[in-house]
This record gives structure tokens, C-alpha cells and sequence, in this order.
């Protein structure tokens, strides 16, 4: 019993449970197999794993390859738009016209610049999340008392040291936070994407189970890019909590 209490007090638990019981009450409801068992799902999922286990992991390189892109990009030219005045009434026109734009619109130009691989789509990503952080970080160092950098200037003159103790761990929490909402429409866009020229990917392998009406594949590709995308967000906590201990 005191197991069982210990287990309902887990919200993700909770979470699951929840998902799947609704699954199981359309299931029951509609009677469609269009809606398929989610027992029969899950044995499916398990059966084919090692499939799924390739099309997702296709997804995560590229998901992964952009954020690391974005976040060389993105974060440095935040900070410098947040420190230099000039140069962010320079750049934020050229941010504001861009970052309201659907990025999957830019599609076809980056297939047509970079040809159908996964190069036009890992640069998709990469538009999707590096104005989501640039906006973030540049916001983040606006927003830093000029008593901080007085405080840092007075202990040293190494510039480095104000990015490091003042400016980094400030910033931070608006890094986490702009991927934490990157990444799920990255992964959004990333299904759209990758029904391009391509043999591999999650998004893939969900649009061909969905044309073969074959949707016990088709909702185990969506379970496993749901996983997918918690993994993201598990990364991306934990990442925050150990590098920004002050904020819990």
C-alpha cells in the first residue's frame, strides 16, 4: 500500500496514467481503427524497437546538431546586443522581421541552397532556435543592474572575468528556459521536415505508417517521438539544476 501511495504521488507517473487512460477511453468510445488499442500499440512498440530505436535517433542527431549550432551562435550574439546599445538597434529590425516569419516557410529555400539532406534541416532547426535565444539572452543582459558590472570592475579588469561571474550566470536561466520552448517546435517542425528526401527519421516513419494506414505503427512512432521530446526536456532540466543551483 505504501508503495502504491509513493507511486501516485509521482506527477509524471500521474502523467502517463492519465494519457493512457484517455487513450483507452476513445479507443472504447469511438470504436475506429483509426484509434487502435493501446495495448496492441505498446506491443508493437516493443516488438519493433530496434527500428524505431534508428528513426528516433536520426531525429535526435539533428535536433541535437542544431541546438548545439544555435546555442554557439545564439548566445554570444545575445550577450553582445545586450551590451552594445549600437549594434542592437542595429540588428533588432533585422530579428524582429525574421523571428515572427514560420520558419518551415524557409523549407524549400534551404532544400534549394543546401540541397535535400539533412543539412537544409538541421539549418531549419537552427533558425528556429537561434532568434528564440538571441531575443532571450539579449533581454537577460538588459536586464542586469549596471551595479553588478561596478562590483566586478573594482575586483578585476579582466573581461573575462564579468562574463564569467556576472553575465553567464544571469543569463542562464533565459537559455534553459528559450530551449525548453525551441525545442518543442523544433521537433514539431522536424516531422514536417522530414518528409523530404529522406529514409530515416521519426517524422518519417510516422507519415509512412499514416499512408500505409497502418496506425498501430503510426501511434508507435508517435510514442516514441513523445519520448523523444521528454528526453529534450529531462536533458535540459537537469542541465539546469546543476548549473544554476541558486534557482531552486
Amino acid at each position: 500500500m505504501n508503495k502504491l501511495k509513493k507511486y501516485m504521488y509521482q506527477p509524471k507517473l500521474m502523467g502517463i496514467v492519465m494519457v493512457v487512460c484517455l487513450w483507452y477511453i476513445l479507443y472504447a468510445v469511438l470504436k475506429t481503427r483509426t484509434i487502435p488499442a493501446p495495448l496492441t500499440t505498446m506491443q508493437y512498440f516493443i516488438s519493433h524497437i530496434e527500428i524505431l530505436s534508428v528513426h528516433a535517433g536520426a531525429s535526435f542527431l539533428r535536433v541535437l546538431l542544431a541546438i548545439i549550432l544555435a546555442v554557439s551562435i545564439g548566445l554570444p550574439c545575445g550577450v553582445i546586443m545586450g551590451r552594445y546599445p549600437l549594434l542592437d538597434k542595429v540588428f533588432s529590425p533585422l530579428l524582429y522581421v525574421l523571428y515572427p516569419i514560420p520558419k518551415v516557410a524557409f523549407l524549400p529555400v534551404f532544400m534549394l541552397l543546401f540541397g535535400l539532406g539533412n543539412v537544409s534541416k538541421v539549418i531549419l532547426m537552427l533558425f528556429i532556435i537561434v532568434f528564440q535565444l538571441m531575443l532571450s539572452v539579449r533581454d537577460g543582459v538588459k536586464e542586469l543592474s549596471p551595479h553588478y558590472f561596478t562590483v566586478i570592475e573594482s575586483i578585476s579588469d579582466k573581461k573575462i572575468h564579468m562574463y564569467r561571474y556576472v553575465i553567464l550566470p544571469a543569463i542562464l536561466p533565459c537559455v534553459f528556459s528559450s530551449l525548453r520552448v525551441s525545442v518543442g517546435i523544433s521537433l514539431a517542425t522536424l516531422f514536417f521536415a522530414e518528409n523530404y528526401a529522406t529514409t530515416y527519421g521519426i517524422g518519417y516513419f510516422i507519415l509512412s505508417a499514416w499512408m500505409k494506414m497502418n496506425y498501430v505503427e503510426m501511434f508507435s512512432g508517435i510514442i516514441a517521438l513523445s519520448i523523444l521530446g521528454s528526453l529534450f526536456f529531462e536533458v535540459i532540466d537537469c542541465l539546469e539544476k546543476t548549473s544554476t543551483p541558486w534557482q531552486s
